[in-house]
């Protein structure tokens, strides 16, 4: 048996690093192309390699790792709260603070970096939780649970309505038109990509509400339901249940994300699009489940004992990680830097998700050496608890 820190779990954090390239290589795609996530096809992938690329980005990782990193989310929030219960402080002030200063990061993300910012849902999901962490655990199962089949239900409704009303024949024109706007204005000037920012989180937010949100908060519930019973703590005691998870998430969650993938690359029918979005939303849960079943019985083998100290460091630091993601893509898709947005395409940009987390996790492991925390993570920390905490390691 392992030693556990009743604060750090290093299984918890290698799987947050894990779940930190996912979200990257998602990312990635809005950054480098603006015809990402707008219902054409982009000008830019259309060999067959780079069409093998975008197959594989769409059914491998996305609408999988932001479900990982809420579940993950979950489960620190427990480890939070036994924290502050450690340290004689009341629970909810603390938080809710905490909450308060990652709504305030995430709104200068959105605005200066990245539109599809995810940690000002975070804030308002986290008080969701705190309103219900004294609910029992078969409330929460509950709720998880009616909040996927809710999501899945009205995007399959939302389909269905599509497919009965027809489709408009100026709706394809449009959306060249809206991405051939938003290139000049992310190639123009910082003014203009902040202009641009604004712009798309207008008419963004309702899928942020729609899709991440439901789904976002019903893994928080999980997570905090496996927080509560240590799930992580004593992985060992837990190989039966990661070996069915991965087994069923794989075979539920490999289906959806198929019948998600094929319309999302065709881009040719927009209902058929509607209705792979609802299966993904539905068995995305089990498929991330099995991701992280999977790493974690890898982690308990020897060689995975080594992958668990390559991916921890990056996860003990992952807000600095993620921001810092934002912060290399914009230098160097945007006007901020290079402007190479529109000039690559998902094979490329998927090679530099991957050059980048790379170069995370040896700067994450060279940071976590010398420093008790990533730098946002040390202020974040300094406000919530309204106190300065130790920077560096004692040697």
């Amino acid at each position: 048996m392992r030693k556990v820190d009743p604060e750090r779990q290093s299984l918890v954090d290698a799987l947050r690093g894990f779940a930190l390239l996912g979200i990257l290589v998602v990312n990635i795609a809005s950054f480098s192309s603006t015809y990402y996530g707008v219902g054409v096809p982009d000008p830019m992938a259309q060999s067959a390699l780079e069409r093998a690329a975008l197959l594989v980005r769409t059914l491998v990782f996305e609408t999988k790792f932001y479900l990982l990193f809420s579940f993950l989310f979950g489960y620190s929030f427990t480890l939070q709260m036994r924290a502050a219960e450690r340290d004689g402080k009341p629970f909810a002030p603390r938080l809710l603070r905490r909450l308060g200063a990652l709504w305030v990061i995430g709104l200068l993300h959105a605005v200066v970096l990245y539109h599809g910012d995810i940690l000002t849902t975070y804030a308002v999901l986290g008080a969701v939780l705190l309103m219900l962490r004294r609910r029992s655990d078969v409330f929460l199962a509950r709720c998880a649970v009616g909040l996927v089949l809710a999501t899945a239900l009205l995007w399959a409704g939302m389909g269905y309505l599509w497919a009965l009303a027809g489709i408009p024949q100026d709706t394809m024109r449009n959306a060249y038109g809206e991405a051939a706007a938003a290139l000049g204005a992310y190639r123009g000037t910082p003014a203009t990509v902040i202009v641009q920012h604004l712009r798309e989180l207008s008419q963004i937010w309702w899928v942020t509400g729609l899709v991440q949100a439901p789904t976002a908060l019903a893994m928080f519930f999980a997570g905090f339901i496996a927080g509560r019973r240590g799930l992580f703590a004593n992985a060992d005691a837990h190989r039966a249940l990661f070996r069915r998870l991965l087994f069923w998430g794989l075979a539920v969650g490999l289906p959806g994300a198929l019948v998600y993938a094929f319309p999302s690359i065709r881009l040719d029918n927009a209902v058929r699009e509607l209705y792979g979005l609802a299966a993904t939303l539905l068995t995305a849960p089990l498929l991330a489940a099995a991701y992280a079943s999977g790493l974690v019985l890898l982690m308990q083998t020897p060689r995975g004992h080594v992958l668990e100290g390559l991916l921890a460091p990056a996860g003990r630091m992952a807000l600095t990680n993620y921001l810092m993601q934002s912060l290399v893509c914009a230098w160097l898709f945007l006007a901020y830097g290079l402007r190479w947005i529109g000039t690559v395409g998902p094979l490329a940009a998927t090679a530099i998700a991957f050059v980048i987390f790379a170069a995370q996790l040896v700067l994450s492991r060279w940071w976590m050496s010398r420093f008790v925390y990533g730098p946002v993570e040390w202020l974040l920390r300094a406000f919530t608890n309204l106190a300065l905490p130790a920077m560096r390691r004692r040697r």
